[in-house]
């Protein structure tokens, strides 16, 4: 019986392992998009590149590849990358793909193969990063991608030191889908969260405003309210009056004649 419920879980643990992977297509080049055979090296250098455009450039294991493109609200973005070994290497070696906003503020991928690792006998590595969906607004402490330039960096994290500066070639392609204008992030509002319950009702002509009636003035007027904290501090003030007077009277030495 524990043999057949460990060879049930571990079905279900490798489906769900192996889901996500089938699932996800990688982004193919436009029909007719012009091949871009070159990589900048920083921020400032980054080759920019449109939606569905290939790129194909030889480079050295260990540079660091930058390319920027255009990320519009509403949009789905997918970076998919191969890079091919033009000889054979000495060791395992880790590849990492990385998304940055405008701001220089790494995106999260919510699937693909962003760090996979290379064996030794490998001729190629396959690379891939689906960002999140581009936002209109966003509140200015979240990290939440928003509308503008968008940074793709190719890098090697861990390889053996004979193989820096082997060469490869690198293939990439950036693949948008419209995901719709609207906040797929926070819902949309169907109804208004309080009914009007007390509808008023359409007046045809102005109303007439009511006459206002003139207070009456007497004499009385300026006295205090029985009960008011003015009684209440008078008759205590008389109080403490008449209690100094007792207490000096009671205490005061007599006369000697």
């Amino acid at each position: 019986m524990r043999t057949l419920i460990r060879a049930a879980a571990a079905t279900v643990a490798a489906g769900l392992a192996l889901a996500p992977t089938a699932a996800l297509a990688a982004p193919s080049p436009s029909p007719g998009a012009t091949t871009v055979a070159k990589a900048g090296t920083s921020f400032l250098t980054a080759t920019t590149i449109a939606a569905g455009q290939p790129v194909r450039v030889g480079a050295s294991t260990g540079d660091h590849l930058y390319w920027s493109f255009r990320a519009d609200a509403g949009q789905v973005h997918e970076v998919g990358v191969t890079v091919t070994f033009g000889k054979p290497r000495s060791g395992v070696s880790t590849w990492t793909v990385d998304v940055f906003d405008g701001l220089r503020r790494r995106q999260a991928c919510t699937a693909g193969a962003q760090t996979p690792t290379a064996e030794a006998t490998a001729t190629s590595v396959t690379l891939g990063c689906t960002l999140r969906r581009v936002r209109p607004w966003a509140e200015p402490w979240s990290g939440d991608p928003l509308p503008g330039t968008y940074y793709v960096r190719l890098s090697v994290t861990d390889l053996p030191e004979p193989d820096l500066g082997a060469p490869i070639d690198v293939d990439l392609v950036v693949g948008a889908a419209d995901a719709g204008g609207g906040s797929g992030d926070d819902g949309e509002l169907a109804a208004p969260l309080v009914p009007n319950t007390r509808a008023g009702t359409v007046l045809a002509a102005e109303p007439t405003p009511e006459p206002v009636a003139e207070e009456k003035t007497d004499l009385t007027g300026w006295l205090p309210q029985a009960g008011s904290r003015w009684v209440w501090t008078g008759v205590g003030g008389v109080l403490a009056a008449v209690a100094g007077v007792v207490g000096f009277a009671l205490t005061r030495r007599p006369r000697r004649r």
